[in-house]
């Protein structure tokens, strides 16, 4: 312990655990390290400061979750509504026309409608199927006032964000796909033969087809969800006869004509079910009684001989 510092051995490059080593045995002699020692110590537990890579991975990982948020945000939802509406019989086709004409003064499209008009045997009933803009859809049922009620109304929605986030990288990718054919057969190529030039024109031809096919159908994925389907069924009031309920002779004579169209169609279907076996009985019965009485005469010449 008794052995002296020499400054030379301070100027070798030594390791952080070697100098920790020779700070503590100059502490346990009672002299102090030199001021090359404090600088190589102080170098060695310095801290390394961050690399300039890792910054800019932790910031493109950031602007990345960013992006991600921002596209979660967009949904493509496709809303439906189903009204039934119910309307006396004879103003139902003049409601069924004002909702149909308010269609055309607004964003929406027509895309279904039928009419029955009211007979002796069916009730007046009609539908319509409509796409709407969410924003004209109050004034679309506004014209359901004063002409009819809602009686019941059902709301569905349908989640159509994957189908178009498929749809949309399809078209991408085809793009990209497309592009690269056409510049590969506008490229000079003197070496070029004739069957490369037609299998390319070929497959640019098929990957045009399908871009046009994925691009309609896009379109239609982007219809059902910036516009709302509206279905309407309109049927006709029930009508309720004051004191019919109650008095069964008024129930009868409403009755009437129904249980003597039953009657008549039972005697038609028995009459239609017994022909066919009247064909194949009279003959049969007739010919037992042909024999029948040729029996009995056989036997009366017996016992009068």
């Amino acid at each position: 312990m008794h052995r002296k510092w020499n400054h030379r051995t301070a100027a070798r490059p030594l390791s952080a655990g070697l100098l920790l080593a020779l700070s503590l045995a100059l502490a346990a002699c009672g002299q102090a390290p030199g001021p090359s020692t404090e600088a190589a110590m102080a170098e060695a537990v310095m801290p390394a400061a961050p690399a300039p890579t890792a910054l800019q991975l932790q910031r493109g990982g950031a602007q990345a979750d960013a992006s991600a948020e921002t596209a979660a945000v967009e949904r493509h939802i496709a809303v439906r509504q189903m009204l039934t509406v119910e309307s006396p019989g004879d103003q139902l086709p003049t409601l069924w026309e004002k909702v149909r004409a308010q269609c055309g003064t607004l964003r929406c499209e027509l895309l279904t409608a039928s009419l029955r008009q009211e007979t002796p045997r069916q009730a007046a009933g009609a539908s319509l199927s409509l796409r709407v803009a969410p924003e004209d859809v109050d004034q679309l049922l506004g014209a359901l006032q004063g002409g009819g009620a809602i009686v019941q109304q059902d709301t569905h929605s349908e989640d159509l964000t994957a189908q178009v986030i498929d749809v949309q990288a399809h078209i991408r990718n085809r793009t990209e796909f497309r592009d690269s054919l056409r510049a590969l057969l506008a490229r000079p190529d003197a070496q070029r033969a004739l069957k490369d030039l037609l299998e390319i024109q070929r497959t640019l031809t098929q990957t045009q087809a399908e871009l046009d096919s994925h691009a309609a159908q896009l379109k239609a994925l982007q219809s059902r969800t910036r516009m709302q389907q509206i279905d309407i069924e309109f049927r006709a009031e029930r009508r309720v006869v004051s004191g019919g309920g109650s008095n069964p002779i008024a129930r009868a004579w409403e009755q009437a004509g129904e249980t003597l169209a039953d009657s008549a169609a039972a005697v038609i279907t028995f009459v239609a079910a017994a022909l066919p076996w009247a064909v194949v009985a009279v003959p049969f019965f007739g010919g037992l009684g042909v024999l029948a009485r040729a029996w009995r005469r056989r036997r009366a010449r017996r016992t009068g001989a």
